[in-house]
């Protein structure tokens, strides 16, 4: 079973925008955004409209999408 449940690396490389910079947008660790990146823990949903906004993607952009 796969234990990814967001995108939000893929969707960071594919807009060439690295997590430090995500971080600082945010105003959160660059530790916290690391963590998210390899699925070590998930954002808040209001956090995640949050990235959807700065990475100019549709929230559903950043969510595995487990019926395939």
């Amino acid at each position: 079973m796969d234990n990814r449940l967001n995108r939000i690396k893929e969707v960071l490389v594919r807009r060439g925008i690295s997590q430090k910079d995500l971080a600082a947008q945010l105003e959160k660790n660059e530790h916290t955004v690391s963590n998210w990146c390899i699925n070590k823990s998930q954002p808040h949903l209001k956090e995640l409209y949050k990235i959807a906004e700065i990475l100019e993607v549709n929230v559903c952009d950043l969510l595995i999408n487990d019926k395939n």
